[in-house]
């Protein structure tokens, strides 16, 4: 019988994070069977002055600015999870790797120590598994001494595809791996690049919050979001951050130009200036939501006609593995994406794959209209064999096997 294990999880996704991640969706699911410490990432006395007027920091301030940790509960799931947001740190990234990065690198290393070590001893938590989710700046591993039964880091992204996160990043995420005792990533060419420095690297795939997106085809208690509300085109839709490294901005003015009886709907936080160097804010049948939770994305996912994923073809798409296109399939829709990774490729034939632009805007007409019942079955079969339940147990196949590896060998008397 498994012995029944804490989980404090060490992040860079706040809990409070403008758009779905990895790790909240993982942890939520993993609290429905054992305590969850979220370690949301801290705050530098930079991002403090940026956000000063965030409601939630806010709600923070006080406690953090004592240098205490502040403890909140997630509304939906106020069982078995915690979420711990730590003391300031200073901003550290901006200086070369010398002796004064060095010293501070230290300080706020030992201002996470302090918030990890007091997390336990106020949960009193005794047997526990560490897991760091793509944040390799300050504790990706805890010492020896702190008693983790497992060192686990997970990658999630190519970090060396960031050039301001890169400058750092690379170096500590590459050690990251070697010091753990496990490394989980979530796609194939991430898998075949951590082998070189742990060999135990695992992976696992990211997936769908089922709970969110099942059935969502059939639903008919849903209304029309307001910014949809009175369209009456054919709609063309997007989910995700709208940031300025993976999506290809230029495909999806040429989306909007080669269907103009048609609507383009991008749900989303904006977080690239190629929204508004490309026009698409500008464009009438181009409807951009902003920010949304993972709840409210899911209104808008069900009045989309084709769902797509227009990401670019480059180092960092080459190691995606996408959390939409599950999300995307869970609802049953019909969905089209580039040919940006092995693992996309990996959904074929229940998506379509665009092999250039003209293709893509080509493919819209025929994807459109392509909701048979057996194939809308089929898409959420495959949607519904990825969610973060599967996930969960996976995670703790890979940990048991893991865990049987390091026990002592018996000695066999001859």
């Amino acid at each position: 019988m498994r012995k029944k294990y804490d989980i404090i999880i060490n992040t860079l996704f706040r809990s409070d994070n403008a758009f779905s991640s990895v790790s909240l969706s993982f942890a939520k699911e993993m609290a429905k069977t054992h305590r969850v410490f979220y370690i949301n990432h801290p705050y530098s006395v930079k991002d403090i002055w940026d956000l000063r007027t965030n409601k939630k920091l806010r709600e923070r301030l006080p406690t953090i600015l004592r240098g205490g940790v502040y403890y909140e509960k997630l509304k939906e799931i106020p069982e078995n999870f915690v979420v711990a947001t730590p003391p300031p740190t200073i901003p550290i990234n901006f200086l070369s790797n010398n002796s004064i990065y060095e010293t501070l690198y230290q300080y706020n290393k030992r201002v996470m120590l302090r918030t990890v070590k007091k997390v336990i001893a106020d949960y009193n938590i005794k047997d526990y598994i560490y897991m760091t989710c793509y944040d390799p700046f300050f504790i990706p591993v805890l010492p020896k001494e702190m008693g983790a039964a497992l060192n686990i880091y997970q990658c999630i992204d190519d970090i060396s595809t960031e050039a301001y996160v890169a400058k750092h990043g690379v170096r500590l995420e590459e050690q990251a791996a070697r010091e753990s005792d496990l490394t989980l990533v979530t796609s194939t060419n991430l898998c075949r690049f951590y082998k070189q420095f742990q060999p135990e690297t695992q992976i696992m795939h990211n997936a769908v919050d089922i709970s969110i997106f099942k059935n969502l085809y059939y639903r008919n208690d849903i209304e029309r979001p307001a910014e949809i509300k009175d369209i009456k085109t054919k709609i063309i839709g997007f989910t995700g951050n709208l940031d300025n490294v993976r999506l290809d901005y230029q495909l999806m003015r040429r989306l909007a130009e080669g269907h103009p009886d048609k609507t383009l709907l991008l749900v989303g936080p904006i977080n690239s200036p190629e929204v508004y160097t490309e026009g698409l804010d500008k464009m009438p049948n181009v409807i951009l939501t902003g920010a949304k939770s993972i709840y409210e994305v899911a209104n808008y996912l069900k009045f989309m006609d084709v769902a797509i994923l227009p990401s670019l073809l480059n180092k960092m798409s080459r190691s995606v593995y996408p959390l939409k296109i599950n999300e995307y399939l869970a609802a049953g829709k019909s969905a089209i994406a580039t040919s940006f990774s092995d693992d996309i490729r990996s959904f074929q034939p229940h998506i379509r794959i665009a092999d250039s632009h003209d293709h893509f805007v080509q493919l819209i007409d025929e994807a459109i209209d392509d909701y048979p019942e057996y194939k809308v079955r089929q898409r959420m079969a495959i949607g519904e064999s990825n969610t973060w339940g599967d996930r969960v147990r996976e995670f703790w196949e890979i940990v048991d096997a893991h865990l049987e590896k390091k026990k002592p060998k018996k000695e066999v008397l001859v």
